[in-house]
């Protein structure tokens, strides 16, 4: 593993023009720069650096609730044991979905994949430092601490792409690959260039865009912590894909977070008494902490308390915690002719449905940085479709299918789930297929879920296409 920070002023203070300048260093940033270096381009990474607990330095944000299902491994190109040991926290059994009076443990997720187990949780500051340190051993070289101001292009004959950095430094480069993640703090103006007044900030943005994750690092009763299992629990907080989540990391820590729209309000939530992590006399949206503690009064209350439960104030951005937006968009084409390829989170790739989406980071910052050192990044908008367009059409069908669920739908949800079970169709994610052991309710759900699929077919779940670009 490298260890510590390359300083802003080392190596890059010599150099005018590269040949690909990727922005964000997270998965899709370093995924893009390994690539692009190793296919001959030289490259250069720029990430403002946030500070963690449990990094030395700063670096990317290396925030999410860090789990891996076994087909997503093969989604990111890696071998099964190409993800070094040390990262990896717990192997990980099945899912638990959890309702207010259902639940349902899921084994499988149905879809075929090389990885052995059901999924992994995994250290992912550390797995991001080990992105990065391949991507530097490709050759790759990051600027750390400072970030990227603006970003000028010329579409006038030769592409260039002129960036300024916060400190007034300027470098030009060929191609441009936008990693900047669900915030888009530098995707949003450069895109603008070439649409229409607002039309990056209809599409992206971040009111409208994202959702909001909080999550503590905790330290449970050894007797409590579940090493080979990942929970949900849905039907318990309001709002679109609102839920709380337990993620087991290294015995007995977990990561006990929640996921939650932004700018929610609780006067307009029908049915409040029946979101069991309310209180009557909320009157306003309970901040993520109250959520979590009640969380864990609700299901260990009758035999500890929370100060069985201690938060590990070496972990996470501060003291133990983290907060961080999670896009929730549908994906966007890129402006190819441009010269520019957006990835990942930026590029709306990623989902809240799920709270994941480092797989798909990493395979679109792949396939843009070997496009780049091409010399080509004209076939990138329908080579990230090839790759990941089923996972895309999984989670927006699913997204849109339970937008409105509340606590007797997600019940009801999981009576079904655990009927399709029941008759052998244990495909988790890809479960909904109408089967009559599933009975009108299943069929209702499944027919739903293909219906859904079948409209967005085809690259149909795309926000913004690449010719509405003024290229």
């Amino acid at each position: 593993m490298a260890g510590g920070l390359i300083p802003p002023t080392v190596g890059f203070g010599y150099m005018n023009r590269v040949d690909v300048a990727v922005v964000g260093g997270g998965p899709a940033g370093s995924s893009a720069a390994r690539a692009a270096a190793a296919g001959g381009a030289e490259v250069v990474v720029f990430e403002k650096g946030v500070p963690r607990e449990d990094r030395e330095g700063v670096g990317p944000d290396s925030t999410d609730a860090a789990g891996i299902l076994d087909y997503w491994v093969d989604l990111m190109g890696f071998e099964p044991d190409e993800i070094p040991d040390d990262l990896i926290y717990q192997i990980l059994d099945h899912a638990e979905f959890i309702g207010p009076t259902e639940r349902v443990n899921i084994r499988s997720t149905g879809i075929p994949s090389s990885y052995p187990h059901f999924g992994f949780t995994y250290d992912r500051a550390g797995f991001d430092d080990w992105l990065r340190e391949r991507a530097e051993q490709a050759g790759a070289e990051y600027r750390v601490g400072t970030g990227v101001k603006s970003v000028e292009t010329s579409t006038a004959g030769e592409r260039n792409h002129t960036i300024t950095l916060g400190n007034g430094d300027e470098l030009e480069a060929e191609f441009l690959i936008l990693a900047d993640g669900p915030q888009r703090t530098v995707t949003m103006g450069v895109l603008n260039q070439f649409l229409p007044e607002h039309r990056a900030e209809d599409a992206l943005g971040a009111t409208r865009a994202n959702h909001i994750a909080y999550q503590e690092y905790r330290r449970f009763p050894e007797e409590l912590f579940e090493a080979d299992a990942i929970k949900f629990w849905w039907g318990y907080m309001p709002g679109e894909t609102a839920y709380p989540w337990i993620f087991p990391n290294e015995a007995p820590v977990a990561r006990v977070g929640l996921t939650m729209p932004i700018d929610l309000d609780l006067s307009s939530v029908q049915n409040r008494s029946a979101y069991r992590l309310l209180d009557p006399d909320d009157d306003r949206v309970p901040s993520g902490r109250e959520y979590l503690e009640r969380l864990l009064e609700m299901e260990y209350g009758d035999e500890y308390s929370l100060d069985d439960f201690p938060l590990v104030e070496d972990r996470g951005k501060r003291d133990g915690t983290e907060t961080y937006p999670i896009s929730s968009t549908r994906p966007i084409d890129s402006p190819t002719g441009a010269n520019i390829a957006v990835t990942g989170g930026a590029m709306g790739a990623t989902s809240a449905f799920h709270e994941g989406g480092g797989h798909v980071a990493i395979r679109t910052g792949a396939i843009a940085g070997e496009l780049a050192a091409n010399g080509s990044l004209a076939d990138y908008n329908a080579e990230w479709k090839l790759a990941i367009g089923d996972e895309i059409l999984r989670n927006v069908a699913m997204a849109v299918l339970v937008a409105d669920y509340g606590p007797d739908d997600w019940d009801r949800a999981f009576r079904v789930a655990n009927r399709f079970i029941d008759a052998g169709v244990e495909d988790g994610i890809s479960m909904l297929r109408g089967t009559k052991s599933a009975g009108i309710a299943g069929l209702r759900i499944a027919a739903g879920y293909q219906w859904l699929k079948f409209r967005n077919r085809d690259g149909r779940y795309v926000q913004i296409r690449e010719r509405e670009y003024s290229v």
